[in-house]
């Protein structure tokens, strides 16, 4: 059996664009919140709003680069999302202490690749995520 192709669209940035992209299929959205730099970032209340509109099964990603894990289940705490993606790696142990304070949400760790030892960071990260995202 062939398994069934999942499409995540990022950079969501409205409610009518969260429903376009269920229409047609979507899977997941992600949701960009505040980045030091780079494109399609929106603020916390519209993360929050968009959120309380997707339906189940639906995931529902919040883009953070915050490293901090206090800060991480602050920030996931404001929008609610089913999943946080971390664009920058965390220690282990935050890994640890937001499944202890949020044991419902998925984590997908983004591993930038730049050579050989990214590999090598996919795979430790990958003992504590849910899902690796290499870009």
């Amino acid at each position: 059996m062939q398994a069934k192709t999942r499409v995540k669209i990022c950079c969501i940035s409205s409610t009518q664009e969260a429903r376009v992209a269920i229409a047609c299929g979507a899977a997941a959205l992600g949701l960009v919140g505040e980045m030091p730099s780079g494109p399609g970032t929106i603020h916390d209340q519209l993360i929050q709003e968009i959120t309380r509109t997707v339906p189940p099964p639906i995931a529902t990603f919040l883009l953070t680069s915050r490293t901090d894990s206090a800060a991480i289940i602050a920030h996931h705490q404001l929008v609610q999302t089913n999943t946080i993606q971390l664009v920058d790696a965390i220690a282990a142990g935050a890994f640890a202490q937001i499944r202890a304070a949020l044991p419902g949400v998925k984590l997908v760790q983004v591993v930038h690749v730049l050579d050989e030892h990214s590999v090598e960071e996919a795979q430790q990260a990958a003992e504590y995520a849910d899902a690796i995202l290499l870009d």
